[in-house]
């Protein structure tokens, strides 16, 4: 089972992230990534709805931001275009291949290594990173986007479905960053208003020289604290960097604030990870 030792949890701890490489079977990847083709295939975007996913400033309230498509996303499998990377969300709730590895006994092992005790998965996204064109991610925090009371309550796991290199756009981070809160948030407007959502704060001027790149091998995991800052750079290799991430949230004594632009709905709320 995938139980993190002492030493790995005081890593993580001290960190705010930390790779179990291994994490995944070479099959479980290949199942993901035929899965995920199928999807794609299957289709249908309006030209009206191909909104691009960013994590910078301006081109968030300007896209996603303030579209009903992104708003309206988390309970459904859409497809965003992030720059030239095609990611879609909710696919741990409609998909069997990925909601069966979302919801392991090796994620649920985990988890319970880290202490959660009613851990619920609150989104989803599987991102392609094309090679040639693939976009950054600018600096950001998830909890920037995934908002709770108190903060520590929300965990990513990124998972490397193909490897992730310096070439082809790896995650950077910089250790230690999570201990100092949130420097901005994303709030949703009241219905009606627009723009649809508006930001609380600023991201800092952060310095470059503190990130460290995090190469992976295929089927490793990353575990990203949500108030660690983090980032990856445009992959302009010949290699795509595709990988599946999730966010689990723990729902014990946990307050998701009403001003998040993802919501539970009535028909799907957040789903519980243990099972």
């Amino acid at each position: 089972m995938a139980c993190l030792s002492p030493l790995q949890l005081q890593k993580f701890q001290e960190d705010g992230f930390l790779v179990l490489e291994g994490f995944l079977s070479v099959d479980e990847c290949e199942a993901m990534k035929q899965r995920i083709g199928e999807i794609v295939a299957e289709m249908d975007v309006p030209p009206h709805c191909r909104i691009e996913f960013s994590t910078q400033h301006e081109e968030q309230l300007r896209a996603q931001g303030s579209t009903d498509y992104f708003l309206s996303s988390g309970d459904k499998i859409r497809f965003f275009f992030e720059k030239g990377v095609l990611d879609n969300k909710a696919l741990h709730a409609h998909d069997p291949v990925f909601r069966s590895v979302t919801h392991s006994p090796k994620v649920q092992a985990l988890a319970r290594s880290l202490g959660l005790q009613m851990p619920v998965v609150v989104q989803s996204m599987y991102i392609f990173k094309q090679p040639h064109f693939g976009g950054e991610a600018s600096p950001h925090q998830d909890a920037s986007f995934l908002y709770t009371e108190p903060l520590g309550r929300v965990l990513g796991m990124w998972m490397a479905l193909e490897d992730a290199t310096l070439e082809n756009g790896c995650l950077w981070f910089i250790p230690g960053s999570h201990t100092s809160g949130v420097s901005r948030r994303m709030i949703r407007a009241p219905a009606g208003s627009w723009p649809a959502t508006s930001f609380l704060g600023a991201e800092p001027d952060w310095d470059n020289s503190l990130f460290v790149p995090t190469p992976v091998q295929k089927g490793a995991l990353v575990l990203i604290h949500g108030e660690v800052v983090h980032k990856s750079e445009q992959n302009l290799s010949d290699h795509s960097r595709q990988a599946y991430t999730f966010h689990l949230m723990e729902a014990t004594g946990t307050v998701w604030s009403p001003e998040n632009w993802l919501q539970p709905t009535a028909e799907l709320p957040f789903p519980a990870l243990y099972t």
